[in-house]
């Protein structure tokens, strides 16, 4: 016997009667009864909808400020950030592509063969930060005191047993060396390891093709990566060192040279021709630079190149001088791609100032070739603006670094302007030894525009003078004229006349000879 009641039509429309009134936005109770049912915790996520609430602690609507190129970069860079604790990888590592570099958890390793032990510290210090750059957790950190490292395993035997006992403790998945090893010790170490190992160069090699942007940066950085890898190509229980199976071309196999080619001689052969293509495209690329370049030096433009060592804030003393705009990270090796902005002078006088690539202890030597082209911005400038870190541990150290890779691309002779930035976090001590020891130096801070007027005004004075004197009388419908010496020459007078305006000074040869027609007489010495 069922206990349902039976259906009845109107008498469900009969309770439903009420319901209307109680949704009407127009009655005050059921708002206020709807109110109170919600929870007090709850925040919509459409909190800000009011004038008020959209417009910024500056005062300004954010959506009608636009955002900088470098801050768009860097809001892209921190998405991209790698997740602790997610493992997409293999476990074992030995199974783990050659050529793929996996930096999760890290144990970093380094040899100290002459300096002092605060070398050696700055030197790891450096390392880690390099290892947290490329996104990884540094989990243990040791150095050993040799006079050379060991050819079979950088460190010796007990130093790589007890370095075996460390990563099994703390979960480590990779090592890195703080030098550039050999194939063989490589080999060696993971062997014993079981990890990865990964020496400095293939860490900034990785860095690098993180943060590259442009065509010719990318193609800059796969060329030394290509170069590096080249030499250390390798496989598990010698799988490049077997033929290659296939019925074409004789058992070769698709792209094979015939019977006999191993796989690692093919792949040797694919890597020697993708490095020919990116030399044919660098050189390409080059010419478009050259053309810039030379358009620059016809007009006889002076320019300024900002080098220095890595995250000592060159990008951010450019956005500083030249309200660039670029990318600006507290992160070693941040912006790669050169940067080049017209500016003014005081007086009127236009100028490029170029922002370069960082640099770094023991900057691989593939990297150097690779950017040759980038680092010649720096040999073909007027004047330098060497930055480096006042709160550094070692500014002297980065100093003598980035000279030495000046060097290496025959920039030597260029003059020299060394800018101390982060003024604010440095120790006066160190600011002191270092105006002692650097005749031609101002100190800046970048972040809060310490000292920026006084290295403006010594840029100005150090930039290239116009050589040819002048004395002209120009037409008043030449203001043409008037306007190009406000912007590459230099006024001494200048008085206007019933006939014209009577300008003196100096100009560049090029200038100097489309003001040849209105000179007075000779310039006075």
């Amino acid at each position: 016997m069922s206990n349902a009641q039976p259906f009845s039509l109107d008498t469900e429309l009969a309770e439903t009667a009420g319901w209307e009134d109680a949704l009407d936005p127009t009655d005050a109770d059921a708002a206020s009864t709807r109110a109170s049912a919600e929870d007090d915790d709850f925040e919509s996520g459409y909190a800000g909808d009011e004038p008020h609430d959209l417009v910024d602690a500056s005062g300004e609507d954010p959506e009608e400020v636009d955002p900088t190129t470098g801050a768009m970069e860097l809001a892209e860079r921190h998405q991209l950030r790698r997740v602790a604790s997610l493992r997409t990888e293999l476990e074992d590592i030995t199974e783990v592509e050659y050529r793929q570099l996996r930096l999760e958890r890290v144990v970093l390793v380094g040899v100290w063969t002459s300096g002092s032990a605060q070398d050696a510290e700055n030197s790891m210090a450096e390392l880690a930060l390099l290892a947290e750059t490329a996104g990884s957790e540094v989990l243990e950190a040791l150095y050993q005191r040799r006079t050379s490292p060991d050819p079979a395993t950088y460190i010796g035997r007990g130093k790589t047993d007890a370095l075996k006992e460390i990563v099994a403790v703390t979960g480590a998945d990779t090592v890195i060396c703080d030098g550039e090893l050999a194939p063989s010790q490589l080999r060696n170490l993971e062997d014993r390891l079981k990890v990865k190992v990964v020496d400095r160069t293939a860490l900034i090699l990785d860095i690098f093709a993180q943060h590259a942007k442009s065509r010719e940066g990318q193609a800059q950085v796969e060329l030394a990566q290509l170069q590096y890898m080249k030499q250390r190509l390798r496989g598990w229980g010698g799988n490049l060192s077997r033929q290659a199976g296939g019925r074409v071309a004789g058992g070769a196999g698709i792209g094979g040279r015939g019977p006999g080619e191993t796989k690692i001689e093919t792949d040797r052969r694919r890597i020697n021709t993708k490095i020919a293509k990116l030399h044919r495209d660098l050189r390409q690329m080059k010419v478009t630079r050259d053309a810039k370049r030379s358009e620059r030096r016809r007009r006889e433009v002076p320019s300024v190149a900002i080098a220095g060592y890595t995250n000592a804030g060159k990008s951010s003393l450019l956005n500083r001088l030249t309200s660039a705009g670029v990318l600006v990270e507290d992160a070693l090796f941040a912006t790669l791609d050169p940067t080049t902005r017209r500016t003014t002078t005081a007086d009127g006088r236009v100028y490029t100032m170029s922002d370069t690539v960082g640099f770094v202890r023991h900057l691989p030597h593939q990297l150097i070739e690779a950017f040759r082209s980038t680092l010649e911005e720096v040999a073909d400038a007027d004047l330098i603006l060497h930055v480096v870190d006042g709160s550094h541990p070692d500014p002297e150290g980065q100093l003598s670094a980035v000279r030495a890779v000046l060097a290496d691309v025959d920039a030597s002779d260029v003059p020299e302007l060394v800018v101390v930035n982060k003024a604010d976090a440095a120790d006066p001590l160190v600011l002191a030894r270092l105006q002692a020891n650097e005749p031609h130096l101002v100190v800046v801070s970048a972040k809060t525009g310490q000292g920026i007027a006084e290295a403006l005004a010594v840029i100005e004075s150090e930039l290239p003078r116009p050589a040819v004197q002048f004395k002209v009388l120009l037409p008043y419908e030449r203001g043409d004229l008037l306007n190009k010496l406000h912007q590459g020459g230099e006024i001494d007078s200048l008085e206007h006349t019933a006939e014209g305006s009577v300008v003196v000074g100096r100009a560049t040869e090029q200038l100097a000879g489309e003001l040849a027609p209105y000179a007075l007489d000779a310039a006075p010495a």
